[in-house]
């Protein structure tokens, strides 16, 4: 049964779309900060958090591939949105008016797929795309992709598999890694080899580089497919 393997990326709001209120909320740990240095420095951090929640954050690309057939789509946002743009090869990049746009059009390829597979989707990219798809009132096709945490279908979330449920917590031998550490254990090519993390997501929105963040996005999910080959043949089944 063919599978969806997918990633997103995300960017902080501005912070003036928040109100007083919320702002006060966001940032109240700092006022308990006696050093001015500090709690700049702690302020900062909460900033660059906003990139992770979806109440503070928005998607601006989802990469998506069919791990059979590594045919797929790159959608993404674009201020200098043009309809219909697309690239040759097996994977289409498409631009995006808006964000309630790009995820009509995620969850209208989803409905097709009956599995998923992720790197910590289940702890981050699902619950993302399930709440920003709420907030714009845009319809959800797939709503069991959380599902029983111990099974691999419908969801196969790889950041779990390698580390067999956080059987060894923080510090055992199953602890956990990141997409580039694992990609280069077992020998694939790291999506940030290339001189693009997600921390420059931001900056690259900023700049108008809307096709490099949906390069990068795809790099990440091409991983994902070969890191998924990798564990289906050699580690699947393990209980």
């Amino acid at each position: 049964m063919a599978k969806l393997v997918f990633d997103i990326e995300t960017s902080a709001l501005p912070l003036e779309q928040f109100d007083e209120a919320q702002q006060e909320y966001l940032f109240r740990e700092t006022e308990k900060i006696a050093d001015e240095a500090a709690r700049d420095a702690r302020r900062r951090e909460i900033l660059q958090q906003f990139n992770l929640w979806p109440f503070t954050a928005q998607v601006v690309c989802i990469a998506m591939l069919n791990a059979d057939t590594a045919r797929g789509q790159a959608l993404f946002t674009a201020d200098d949105y043009e309809p219909g743009e697309t690239g040759a090869g097996p994977v289409e990049f498409v631009a995006c008016v808006d964000e309630a746009e790009l995820l009509t059009a995620f969850w209208d390829v989803a409905k097709h797929y009956d599995e998923v597979v992720t790197f910590n989707g289940r702890g981050f990219d699902v619950p993302f795309l399930y709440l920003r798809s709420a907030l714009l009132n845009v319809p959800i096709s797939k709503k069991n992709w959380l599902g029983y945490r111990f099974a691999t279908e419908p969801h196969c979330d790889l950041a779990e598999q390698l580390t067999f449920y956080n059987v060894s917590g923080r510090e055992g031998a199953a602890r956990r890694f990141n997409l580039d550490f694992y990609c280069k254990a077992f020998g694939i090519d790291s999506p940030k080899s290339h001189g693009v993390t997600g921390l420059d997501v931001n900056r690259l929105l900023a700049g108008g580089r809307f096709r490099d963040i949906a390069e990068y996005c795809l790099r990440d999910v091409q991983a994902t497919v070969q890191l998924h080959r990798v564990w289906k043949e050699r580690l699947a089944g393990i209980k």
